[in-house]
This record gives C-alpha cells, structure tokens and sequence, in this order.
C-alpha cells in the first residue's frame, strides 16, 4: 500500500464521547471503532466484575485506563493498574477480575473479532 500525505476517506477521527455505548448487561458497558483489519473496543467494567477465561484466535492487546484488575494469563495470576498495557498472542488463555473500583480497558484486536460485530 503507497504511503500519502493526504488523508484518505476511510481515515476515523472519534471522540469518545460521540461513540455510542451498549449496556452488555452484569455491570459491562462497551463502545467500539472498527477499521478494515483491527478493532479497539472501550470497556467500561462495575467493581467485581468477572469476564470467564477464555482464548481466540485474534492478537489483543488491553490497555488499563482506570482501576485495577487482576487478570489470569494461562495458569498464572497478575494485577495490573492504570497506564499498564497486556499483550495476549492467539490462543492466549486470558480472563479479568475487577478489583474494588470501576474499570475502563481498552482492548485492541487483529483481526476483526466477528464475534463482537453481531
């Protein structure tokens, strides 16, 4: 693909704020910017949260913009806090639980996750 100055007319400029939100239902609110081959989701999680472990076959990676969380990766444990940023290959084995504060993550993925778009 050649490189131009000129911005091309699929290029987003978004504001969080103009982004709608969808109530996942158990304390969970999520915005999303899709593109051609990469997706960044906003994930708004209420206090104990919990999401299930689970893997997939699209790279992610979580960005913590506020709270802590502790999250499982395989077998192991760990906490991360706000400004910590997780990198979780295909088929990671990966789940989160919020710790005593509201938690916004971000998560990024490539490829698209369908799964999500429905």
């Amino acid at each position: 693909m050649p490189l131009t100055k000129k911005a091309d007319i699929s290029t987003q400029h978004r504001d969080w704020s103009a982004v709608p939100v969808e109530d996942m239902g158990n304390g969970i609110e999520r915005q999303m910017i899709v593109g051609e081959r990469m997706m960044i989701c906003r994930f708004r999680f209420a206090p104990k949260t919990v999401t299930v472990p689970h893997s997939h076959m699209h790279e992610q990676m979580t960005i913590v913009e506020r709270g802590r969380v502790l999250f499982l990766i395989g077998d192991e444990e760990r906490i991360a806090s706000a400004g910590d940023v997780l990198h979780f290959p295909p088929g990671c084995w990966h789940g989160a639980t919020m710790l005593e504060e509201e938690v916004v993550l971000l998560d990024i993925f490539t490829p698209l996750r369908e799964d999500l778009l429905s």
